[in-house]
């Protein structure tokens, strides 16, 4: 795979201690970085050893404008104040009752930007077979394990309890650099289930690696992130710096 278009200062990996992505990296906003968290490495420590999956499937969610974000208008409450910390937190939340999902906090302090994964792949058999040992399932699809953020919260064994936890410095959760994905490669499609999001609801601010098995939903009318509409809408300039 080619790993020329996220080089450079503005949208390159920089790295922290060993290996992980910086602060100042995750400190872009819930736009670019959503795209840039593809092919970057989530770890999940546990009793059994490191967890290592490749992030394939993101969306963004930048408040105060977007109708489908919790902090839509600035909105602070009790679950929200995470989304107002500084980059590189993680902002955890439950949904129907019973689904946890994972968000990156992106952006500077108090901008209340994130950006939620959407779906990862094991990078081994050892990882998966760690994430299956958590979520049981008898599907033989092995995509199945994290194809969804619900499904890759319970196989990584990810709850409320990290919400707020430091993706940088922290010793249960964090992120490795990983691969660059060339915006050729990167898909961008409508987020999923938030009509309620009005004229955000439409918005292309969902990314995945496209033809990757573990993608939650195929969209066929996704445009691949290096057509100029999309670099513009993304990076706010056709060369995407």
């Amino acid at each position: 795979m080619e790993h020329d278009s996220l080089a450079g200062d503005a949208n390159g990996c920089n790295q922290g201690i060993d290996g992980r992505l910086s602060r100042s990296w995750f400190r872009q906003g819930a736009l670019p970085l959503a795209p840039h968290l593809l092919g970057q490495t989530l770890v999940r420590r546990t009793s059994e050893g490191l967890i290592r999956c490749r992030i394939v499937e993101t969306e963004s969610y930048v408040a105060p404008l977007d109708k489908g974000s919790h902090a839509y208008g600035n909105l602070r409450t009790k679950r929200t104040e995470t989304m107002f910390q500084d980059g590189g937190k993680a902002y955890v939340y439950l949904i129907y009752g019973m689904h946890y999902c994972l968000n990156v906090v992106a952006a500077e302090q108090e901008q209340a930007e994130a950006v939620l994964i959407r779906a990862v792949e094991p990078l081994s058999q050892l990882d998966a077979d760690l994430m299956r040992a958590r979520r049981p399932i008898r599907s033989r699809k092995a995509a199945d394990i994290s194809n969804g953020p619900g499904k890759l919260c319970a196989a990584l064994d990810i709850n409320k309890r990290f919400d707020g936890a430091d993706l940088v410095m922290g010793e249960e959760l964090w992120i490795d650099q990983g691969i660059q994905i060339p915006y050729a490669h990167i898909a961008c499609a409508a987020r999923i289930n938030i009509p309620y999001a009005e004229e955000y609801a439409d918005k292309l601010w969902r990314f995945y690696i496209a033809g990757n098995p573990y993608i939650s939903v195929v969209d066929k009318q996704a445009v691949p992130l290096s057509s100029t509409a999309r670099m513009m809408e993304t990076f706010q300039a056709e060369s995407g710096e």
